[in-house]
């Protein structure tokens, strides 16, 4: 019987102890629910969340280490953030009315130091997300033909391709600060 009255109050007291978690839970599911994004919105979110990712990327490995390269055939750090970024004026050229690049990525030599590479990814993001805004929601289901595979496709459409094409970069510059001994930014513990 002991035993039974035992077992009885560690469970009564278990229970009390969940209520204030259990508190938390409600107040989060009555809390309203933020509405959805328009589609210029969503586009912007996620430019902007990769963007801000390489950036951080760039503004944190050593510049010693910018020339870096896993095996000779590969692109250097900074050979990586320069590709991703110029890339990015595929669409932001495109969507502007503004002839598209002719070379896939800036010459290394054109962008020498680490603040020259930091400024350019930078400046490739905002022009984007310049891009976006000015086309606005109505401008996401604007149609212009992709410059890689001579086909119709929406300006929306294309800056998630971008994006999807910002984001294999990042995950190839993880490997690179895995390589050089590094945590990279997304992957360290957050303080609050």
């Amino acid at each position: 019987m002991k035993k039974l009255f035992s077992i009885g109050v560690l469970m009564l007291a278990v229970g009390f102890l969940a209520l204030p978690a259990h508190a938390q839970d409600m107040a989060k599911k009555t809390a309203a629910v933020k509405p959805v994004s328009s589609p210029s919105q969503a586009v912007l979110e996620s430019w902007n969340d990769i963007g801000r990712k390489l950036i951080a990327m760039a503004e944190d490995f050593p510049e010693d280490k910018y020339d870096f390269k896993p095996k000779p055939e590969q692109r250097s750090f900074a050979q990586q953030l320069l590709h991703a970024a110029g890339a990015n004026y595929f669409f932001t050229n495109l969507a502007m009315g503004v002839k598209v690049p002719t070379e896939e990525e800036p010459k290394r030599d054109q962008y020498k130091t680490k603040t020259d590479v930091v400024n350019y990814v930078k400046k490739s993001f905002a022009d984007g997300a310049a891009a976006i805004k000015a086309k606005g929601d109505k401008g996401m289901d604007e149609v212009v033909t992709e410059p890689f595979g001579n086909q119709l496709t929406r300006i929306g459409d294309m800056a998630y391709g971008f994006i999807e094409h910002s984001g294999e970069h990042y995950g190839q510059l993880v490997g690179y600060y895995r390589m050089a001994g590094m945590v990279p930014p997304e992957s360290r513990p957050k303080t609050k």
